[in-house]
């Protein structure tokens, strides 16, 4: 609660201050709200009933949506935790209104619970407006995509280099989990930079041309993540597309070594296949002592004219 130039923290909610002519701005924020705390949302602030069903919903997608007296936006979050796919968010409703501001998210918000610890310190957090406040709370949850894209383009490098150098087929399974993480991060990201863009825009009337231009700022930084994203998954199908061929290529080496040894076998098949019956032959000079050697010679000729042969038509 903001009031005469001070923040306080309080614990409970006085009907009093949503009067607007009682001076008081307020920052509602509901951490994994309680049955009992929902209900601010729709006996105490009287919210549209769409609008509080969806809050209490598990997740929604990102959206702003207008309704008379408040502005309903969805906006969502990198989520913190420790077992989670890299890009898994968290999604935090907003109630904008005139002199208010109600957040209600599952209690991980990072953002949120950095102002809140600053409120009190700095008054100009909440002292300076509902909508200011949102700027700040949105500003921080979008600056916070960029260390995890750089994070996971530095662990592509990586799988880049393990492609060209040690193409495994494991590999494979890894760039497929980066596409689908990439893609959820789109997914998210695009609608959201939609909402920002239509608060840059002042399609509301609270929305001044100052806070505006703040919200344009937020909005670019929101197009270039959906830049990264696009060309993170340029890149990635890329890669795919390469250690798909680096595996073709490694598999026509390997047949292209079993038919040079199955071709180089064949005349040597046919050699002692001859010699092996029970069919009197021409001799080799020499006597029976050195008929083996004779024929183990003529496979070794055999062997090294068709490497030189195979050799010189660069066929190995």
């Amino acid at each position: 609660m903001h009031r005469n130039g001070r923040t306080e923290e309080v614990r409970s909610l006085d009907r009093a201050w949503l009067d607007p002519a009682s001076g008081v701005l307020l920052w509602v924020d509901l951490a994994a709200p309680s049955i009992p705390e929902q209900l601010l949302l729709s006996d105490t602030f009287a919210f549209h009933p769409l609008a509080v069903e969806d809050a209490r919903s598990d997740l929604q997608y990102p959206k702003i949506e207008p309704y008379d007296g408040f502005l309903y936006v969805v906006l969502h979050g990198l989520a913190l935790l420790k077992k989670k796919p890299r890009f898994a968010t968290h999604d935090i409703d907003f109630f904008l209104g005139r002199h208010f501001l109600v957040t209600v998210h599952d209690g991980s918000s990072r953002s949120i619970e950095e102002l809140r610890a600053q409120c009190t310190r700095n008054h100009a957090v909440v002292g300076e407006g509902p909508v200011a406040l949102f700027h700040r709370i949105v500003d921080r949850m979008v600056d916070r995509y960029f260390p995890e894209i750089d994070r996971f383009q530095e662990e592509l490098d990586k799988t880049e280099d393990a492609v060209f150098e040690n193409p495994e087929p494991r590999l494979v399974r890894r760039i497929l989990k980066d596409k689908r993480d990439v893609a959820t991060l789109r997914r998210i990201v695009t609608p959201q930079r939609d909402a920002i863009g239509r608060l840059a825009r002042r399609e509301y009337s609270n929305i001044s041309a100052e806070m505006a231009l703040h919200f344009r700022d937020v909005y670019d930084q929101l197009m270039r993540v959906s830049d990264e994203t696009l060309m993170l998954q340029d890149r990635l199908t890329g890669m795919l597309e390469a250690h798909m061929s680096n595996l073709s290529n490694r598999v026509n080496q390997v047949v292209k070594v079993l038919t040079v040894l199955t071709t180089i076998f064949m005349p040597l098949t046919v050699l002692t296949g001859l010699y092996g019956m029970n069919v009197p032959l021409p001799p080799f000079p020499g006597g029976d002592d050195a008929q083996f050697w004779w024929l183990f010679g003529s496979m070794l000729v055999i062997i090294a004219a068709m490497l030189v042969m195979f050799r010189r038509k660069h066929w190995i």
